[in-house]
């Protein structure tokens, strides 16, 4: 099946249907002139609730595709006790989760064994429910139950809801344009207010203002959509579309776009994504993951071994922010960056915290709340006082500390095992538009995992999402097989979920 369980016709339109436009356009009004009347402008907005409310229950579809539109110019604001939230995509994730629940109470019969019991979906539910059980051993248990809820409305969103809607690669197809056009506006704007600084390394935090937070996540959500540009044009010319416009408007400004946002960790997990292409497909995968594995045992034991680490502790006075690339490159290898530096000062406090807690961790979601009580003074930074209360800046250290060894080993095994299956999956696939979609899923993929040695991106809208949606693309192009192309790129009638 190409659609969603329940396929319908939608009846055409009667007196029926006139007259329920006539009502919401009467009702539209009305909250218009009070909104304006009183002043209560919520009341503005109330028609498009009913709006979204209606088609949620009509067609979900459209509100998915609007979901993944909103990810790169989504905002994120703080919220009242140091929570926050990401608008609009949160509360739209949480609403599309809602409403998963609801269809598949009433339609679980019919979803596709094949892709919710697939093997790496089953890898993401062990994790996730590794997630749930450290919550209840929490040190902060109201921050790890909100990190928790966070994470399943992340997978209900965008994991388990595309795999009722990405079943082939037209419609993977639809989801690479919903995200690509607005991020290149994104870069593009980006662009053009640096320019305005003369492309400054010290004021470029200040033009991607209010869509990215800081340019990591800006940089992060750029490298993990480029597979999927070079995805998206082969699919373009594989349907005899012209693709000038690619290589002259859209190449040029998204590499800008990335080098100036002067973020090493981009540079760095893209060129390991152009070696991985060719690992995956000489089928080397599993060799280089476990060289990958052996070498970040390698590097931590060397550290931890008779303190060694120690020995890398900064000159507090000449660890300073730089005001030029160049230098950031320069004082990188001569460990005299501030950001690098302060990352070794929560990661030495990382690793005091782990024996304390080391089979269930401090919990989702606390490092934050309790690293201070365990740095080391020789590594404090002028910026050690974390006012904007950044994280850790490793998920695979921050996982350690939050979820102990099991919750480290079980990550492990989730993004390796789904990396190798996907290898897999591609040289099983006969179909050149899926093993394209695939390729372009697992090398950002990999993205994400390079970015997340030396940064914590896994948890935000921006990379995070991209993460799980790419890991429905490996369980659905896996399956798929082009038979019956014709009712494939048909279009289907819009599927309707019931009111219960």
């Amino acid at each position: 099946m190409s659609g969603l369980p329940h396929i319908a016709e939608l009846p055409p339109p009667g007196r029926g249907s006139r007259r329920l436009f006539y009502a919401y356009a009467g009702v539209a009004l009305v909250c218009l002139a009070t909104g304006l009347a009183t002043e209560m402008y919520a009341l503005i907005g109330l028609p498009v609730l009913l709006w979204v409310l209606a088609q949620a229950f009509l067609d979900f579809r459209p509100l998915f595709w609007l979901l993944l539109t909103m990810i790169p110019v989504s905002t994120n604001i703080f919220l009242p006790g140091g929570f926050g939230t990401d608008l609009p995509t949160e509360p739209l994730a949480i609403g599309l989760t809602g409403i998963l629940i609801l269809h598949a109470v009433r339609h679980w019969p019919e979803y596709d064994g094949k892709a919710f019991g697939h093997p790496i979906a089953w890898l993401l539910y062990l994790h996730i429910g590794w997630i749930l059980f450290t919550t209840v051993f929490s040190e902060g248990i109201l921050v790890s139950i909100k990190f928790s809820l966070a994470k399943l409305w992340y997978v209900g969103a965008y994991f388990l809801l595309p795999l009722l809607i990405l079943k082939t690669p037209r419609r993977v197809s639809i989801m690479v344009h919903c995200l690509l056009w607005p991020l290149l506006f994104v870069a593009f704007q980006t662009l053009v207010r640096h320019g305005a600084y003369g492309f400054s390394f010290a004021m470029q935090h200040k033009t991607m203002h209010p869509f990215m937070s800081e340019h990591v996540s800006y940089a992060g959500c750029l490298a993990t959509m480029t597979p999927w540009l070079f995805f998206l044009r082969w699919w373009m010319k594989s349907r005899g579309q012209s693709t000038w416009w690619w290589a002259l408007l859209v190449l040029p400004i998204w590499l800008a776009a990335i080098y100036f946002s002067y973020t090493r960790a981009a540079f760095i997990a893209l060129a390991m994504a152009a070696a991985a292409y060719y690992i995956i497909r000489w089928k080397l995968l599993k060799p280089a993951l476990g060289l990958a594995l052996a070498a970040g045992i390698a590097v931590a034991v060397y550290f931890v071994h008779d303190n060694r680490y120690l020995d890398y502790a900064p000159d507090f006075e000449t660890t300073v922010s730089q005001q030029q690339f160049d230098n950031l490159i320069t004082a990188t290898y001569k460990l005299e960056d501030i950001s690098t530096m302060e990352r070794f000062y929560r990661w030495v406090a990382a690793g005091h915290m782990v024996p304390y807690r080391p089979i269930t961790g401090w919990g989702p979601g606390n490092f934050l709340d309790h690293y201070k009580g365990y740095t080391v003074n020789a590594f404090r930074t002028y910026v050690s006082d974390n006012e904007g209360r950044s994280g850790i800046h490793s998920y695979y250290l921050m996982t350690l500390v939050e979820q102990g060894f099991p919750g480290l080993i079980i990550f492990l095994l989730y993004i390796f095992g789904a990396l190798i299956i996907g290898e897999r999956l591609y040289h099983q696939q006969t179909d050149p538009a899926a093993r394209h979609a695939l390729m372009a899923a697992l090398l950002a993929m990999l993205v994400v995992d390079a970015f997340n040695i030396i940064n914590d991106q896994m948890e935000t809208d921006k990379v995070g999402a991209q993460y799980l949606l790419n890991l429905s693309v490996l369980v659905m192009m896996g399956n798929y097989r082009a038979i019956n192309k014709a009712s494939h790129n048909a279009p289907t009638p819009p599927s309707r979920l019931k009111a219960t």
